[in-house]
């Protein structure tokens, strides 16, 4: 397969794009326009990218809202409860059905790899079992890992290290964690040296809800840091949310952030969820209720954005459309600006796969998997601009996916 007519982020001019089977054979500059031949793809002077990255959603729980009741107050902590309720119901053939359905959503806007977290603060680990086949199956789709996340807490729950452990044995990739959720303080620390230890002993990587409150005192960002710093983890670690941190003050963040430069772990931010969880016991004024993510990337720090939720009991919104979170979270975080735009792709491609340890395994370099995805615009700023979307999704060298953009007729 030949792609002609691409324009590559980070290069000047047109190119040609040769795959060879699962693999990007090769990257040629082209000094005009090119006509594609018949069986070629003409990037008609757009951008072809990797593929955009979902690192943070919760599968096992999309496409419940309502059952058995709705979040009326829109906190986190009754989407917890109405979580509570429906896990009661789950089974395995449910868990699967809306998974699949919605990694089809996700798959349809260009998604290719994904982080689910999945509880298993449940004494069957059923939603897990599921998810593991789920993962089996859908691999010609997407690349997913799944997070053992203990969503109501690993001290506070009963058996919850040992349903960590059993989770990790039966195929989790990330151990998880929720430290502000535990009951006291010290659980909370507790938990965090657990489930590093877990981690270093298992060699999964680390992903954990951390301070997703609005709680100025929630700092358990301090302590999961310290703790990738000593181990020399940074890099596999990551702190998802850490919305306490928009109500931190200035002076304690400017320590923090010493800390976290130190550690080298990584963030994500999911904007739309936060802005609709958190600043739920404010009047006025209201905060937006996010982590630092400008001033987290203006200090070298690598954050990403991500969906969270799609139609659950903590938002009942979504559609798997990453590029929907995106210009949310542009909005909602002051990144509008001109060198925030040019590169504002970065929040959902390359800043995901090193938050998800993709390695080689991802990017547009000879020699890396023929997985890529054709834009309907030239640019990051255009791409945003024009809320545009993906044309086609190439995975392992064969079209996995094509639209066909809405046509407009002027009278």
């Amino acid at each position: 397969m030949i792609i002609r007519n691409a324009r590559l982020r980070g290069r000047d001019g047109l190119h040609s794009i040769r795959l060879e089977g699962a693999l990007i054979a090769a990257i040629d500059a082209q000094p005009t326009l090119q006509a594609s031949a018949a069986g070629e793809l003409d990037a008609a002077g757009n951008l072809v990218i990797p593929p955009f990255i979902e690192p943070h959603i919760h599968l096992d729980a999309t496409l419940t809202a309502g059952e058995p009741a709705w979040n009326m107050s829109g906190t986190l902590f009754e989407g917890i409860e109405r979580w509570g309720e429906r896990k009661a119901m789950v089974t395995h053939e449910d868990t699967k059905t809306r998974a699949k359905k919605t990694i089809d959503m996700l798959v349809d806007h260009g998604i290719q790899h994904v982080r689910t977290h999945v509880d298993v603060t449940d004494p069957t680990l059923a939603a897990l079992k599921a998810m593991v086949e789920v993962r089996e199956e859908t691999r010609h789709l997407i690349d997913m890992q799944i997070v053992a996340f203990p969503q109501e807490g690993i001290e506070s729950f009963t058996n919850g290290r040992a349903l960590m452990e059993q989770a990790v044995e039966l195929g989790a990739d990330v151990v998880g964690g929720i430290p502000h959720f535990e009951n006291t303080r010290d659980q909370g620390v507790s938990s965090i040296k657990f489930l590093m230890d877990l981690a270093e002993r298992t060699g999964c990587l680390v992903d954990v809800h951390c301070d997703e409150t609005d709680d100025p005192q929630s700092r358990f960002l301090e302590v999961l840091a310290e703790e990738a710093r000593v181990r020399g983890m940074g890099a596999r670690v990551t702190a998802s949310h850490t919305t306490a941190m928009g109500s931190y003050d200035n002076a304690y963040c400017s320590k923090l952030f010493r800390l976290l430069k130190m550690s080298g772990i990584n963030f994500i931010s999911c904007p739309t969820e936060s802005i609709h969880l958190q600043g739920r016991f404010d009047t006025y004024p209201k905060r937006r209720g996010l982590t630092r993510v400008a001033e987290l990337d203006r200090a070298g720090l690598n954050v990403c954005f991500a969906q969270d939720s799609i139609v659950d009991p903590w938002y009942p919104l979504g559609n798997g459309n990453i590029m929907r979170i995106l210009e949310a979270g542009l909005h909602i975080c002051h990144m509008l600006g001109y060198e925030d735009l040019q590169r504002c792709l970065d929040l959902i491609t390359d800043n995901s796969a090193r938050t998800l340890n993709l390695g080689a395994r991802y990017g547009l370099e000879v020699g890396r998997p023929a997985n890529l995805l054709i834009l309907s615009a030239p640019d990051d700023y255009e791409m945003v601009r024009s809320q545009g979307h993906a044309l086609v999704s190439i995975r392992a060298g064969e079209v996995l996916m094509r639209r066909t953009p809405a046509q407009i007729e002027r009278a």
